[in-house]
C-alpha cells in the first residue's frame, strides 16, 4: 500500500512546495517595487546631472549628493507639436507614452528608427540665480542592435553641447558600447548641434573631427555613430523639440 502512495505523496509535496515558492516570490516582488522605483528615479536623475556636467560621471555620487543637486534642475513637460510648456498627465511616463496609441503620434520620416513617439516629453531646466542656464532633452533611437536611450545638455543659446550622456542601450560591447565610455563623451561639450537656422547639422563622423558641427566616431562601430547621428537629428528636428527650442530662442518661454 505504501508503495502505491509513495508517488502521490511526492506530486503533492511538490506541488505544495510550488505554491509556496510562489507566493514567496511574489511577496518578495510586490515588497521590491517600491525600492526598484526609486533606484530608477535615483539614476535618471543621476544620468541628467551628469549630462548637465553637474556631477562626475566617473565619481561615485551618494544619494544624498544626487538628491541635494537635483535641486537645481525643474522638470518641465513639453507638448511637442507646439513647442509649448503642458500640465503632465497624472503618472505620465514618456517611455510609455510613446507605445501608447492614445498617447503618441506614428513618425513619418522616421530616421531615428522608434516609429512613434510620444505626443508630450519631458525638458530639464538648470536654474542658476533664477536664470535658465542648461536645458537638458531625453533623445532615444535605434542603432545596431538596440534602442538607445540618453540625455542631451544644450546651453541657452540651444545649438552648443554642455553634454551627453547614454544611460540604455544594447550595442556591443567595446564598440557600440562605447557611446557611454567617459573618453567619447568628453568630446561633446562644445559642439554646435543646430546652424543659424535652427536645423539640425550634426555629423558623426569617421577619422578626425574638422569642424564645431562634427563628432568623431566610434572605431569599428559604424552603425550605432549612424544611430546617434540619426537619433539626434531626429529629436533637434521640426518634428520634435525644433519648436520648443525655437521658442526658447526667441525668448518666449
Amino acid at each position: 500500500m505504501s508503495k502505491k502512495e509513495s508517488p502521490m505523496k511526492t506530486i503533492v509535496v511538490a506541488v505544495i512546495l510550488s505554491l509556496v515558492c510562489s507566493v514567496v516570490v511574489s511577496v518578495a516582488a510586490i515588497k521590491l517595487k517600491p525600492l526598484q522605483e526609486t533606484n530608477k528615479e535615483l539614476d535618471r536623475k543621476l544620468n541628467i546631472l551628469i549630462a548637465a556636467g553637474l556631477i562626475d560621471g566617473q565619481a561615485q555620487a551618494t544619494k544624498k549628493q544626487i538628491e541635494e543637486t537635483f535641486k537645481q534642475v525643474e522638470t518641465r513637460v513639453v507638448d511637442l507639436s507646439t513647442g509649448e510648456y503642458v500640465e503632465a498627465p497624472q503618472g505620465f511616463e514618456q517611455r510609455k507614452a510613446a507605445k501608447d496609441p492614445s498617447m503618441n503620434v506614428r513618425i513619418e520620416d522616421d530616421i531615428a528608427g522608434i516609429r512613434t513617439r510620444s505626443k508630450l516629453a519631458n525638458v530639464y531646466l538648470v536654474k542658476k540665480d533664477g536664470q535658465l542656464d542648461t536645458i537638458i532633452l531625453p533623445f532615444h533611437g535605434y542603432g545596431l542592435w538596440s534602442t538607445m536611450y540618453g540625455f542631451l545638455a544644450l546651453d541657452t543659446d540651444t545649438t552648443t553641447v554642455v553634454g551627453l550622456k547614454y544611460y540604455d542601450q544594447a550595442e556591443t560591447a567595446g564598440l557600440g558600447g562605447e557611446i557611454e565610455n567617459p573618453k567619447w563623451r568628453a568630446i561633446w561639450p562644445g559642439k554646435e548641434v543646430l546652424n543659424e537656422q535652427g536645423e539640425p547639422v550634426i555629423q558623426i563622423v569617421k577619422g578626425e573631427a574638422k569642424n564645431e558641427h562634427q563628432v568623431d566616431g566610434l572605431s569599428g562601430a559604424t552603425l550605432t555613430s549612424n544611430g546617434v547621428e540619426n537619433s539626434l537629428r531626429y529629436w533637434l528636428s521640426d518634428d520634435a523639440f525644433g519648436p520648443y527650442l525655437a521658442k526658447v530662442r526667441a525668448g518666449e518661454l
